[in-house]
């Protein structure tokens, strides 16, 4: 979800130009899994949507899956620029107000201001828009000072290596039912969320690094505790973000058994891990998911 807000931020040239890193070659293993039976075989695959070059994790089993696969799904598939800005400006722009900041509780007011001079964004300048986007705003636009490249994730190398075999590429959501998701919160919410961003700044850094180096070694635990420290916030945001949707994913994986063939679906890592992710709710369809060890 929050690659689609990246190039929606560049598209409204808020922000990005992704640093170039010359990074030494690192192995990662991140999780897979399969649903399977006599004639249907789905691999499951958790990403990262956003990493730093020189990670080399597309090879091994995932690379094996990926070309046993005759098709792949993911999350959402990214429109055009001028589509996806539109978007943004429909959804997301609040020019009545009040503003963002205004909305904030005093005492995170500055370290708002702070946050977004520091990723090089003007003090106020997010003040017309609604506070989802602000919070998703400030979770992207340090992440090239911390030289994390969107055009590195996971999601982006499976999607372009999906086009270059010809693979059918199909996804669970369009981009306005995404960010539906984040503009469909109550204010109150909202603002949890952005408040809770503002907090995080400081160790954003650090943290990002340890979820992506669980991701890495396939620590799915870890990463659900991850998850809900970034969208636990609220039951709501939980509920919104990640427990509907995967419930939704479940049932309509359910439903794709019912079609031979090989299937590579690939979705953020946290909704892999935690007690609600994707392989719980499949268990409701009496499907199980196996964990392929490599």
């Amino acid at each position: 979800m929050r690659n689609i807000l990246a190039r929606a931020l560049a598209a409204l040239a808020l922000l990005f130009a992704p640093a170039a890193f010359a990074q030494q070659p690192q192995d990662a293993d991140p999780a897979l899994w399969v649903v399977k039976d006599r004639d249907t075989t789905i691999y499951l695959f958790g990403t990262v949507h956003v990493l730093k070059p020189g990670l080399s994790w597309f090879d091994e089993a995932v690379r094996k899956a990926f070309d046993k696969s005759g098709e792949v799904r993911i999350e959402t598939i990214e429109p055009d620029l001028p589509t996806l800005q539109a978007l943004i400006v429909r959804l997301a722009l609040n020019p009545a107000g009040p503003a963002v900041t205004q909305q904030l509780p005093e005492d995170k007011r500055a370290a708002y201001g702070d946050a977004l001079v520091e990723a090089g964004l003007p003090r106020n300048g997010l003040d017309p828009l609604d506070p989802w986007f602000s919070a998703i705003t400030l979770s992207i636009a340090l992440l090239p000072k911390y030289g994390y490249d969107p055009e590195s994730g996971a999601d982006k190398v499976i999607a372009k290596a999906a086009k270059a075999a010809n693979k059918p590429v199909s996804a669970f959501e369009t981009p306005e039912q995404q960010l539906g998701y984040f503009d469909g919160l109550p204010i109150d919410a909202q603002l949890k969320l952005l408040v809770a961003t503002i907090d995080a700044v400081p160790q954003m850094h650090a943290n990002l690094d340890k979820m992506v180096a669980n991701w890495a070694k396939g620590d799915t635990k870890a990463l659900a505790t991850d998850l809900k420290q970034d969208l636990g916030v609220t039951p709501e945001i939980t509920r919104a973000l990640i427990t509907d949707r995967n419930a939704r994913w479940a049932d309509w994986i359910a439903g794709r058994m019912a079609q031979p063939g090989t299937l590579f679906i690939a979705v953020g890592a946290g909704h892999l891990a935690g007690p609600d992710s994707v392989q719980k709710f499949l268990r409701n369809h009496h499907l199980h998911a196996h964990r392929i060890r490599y």
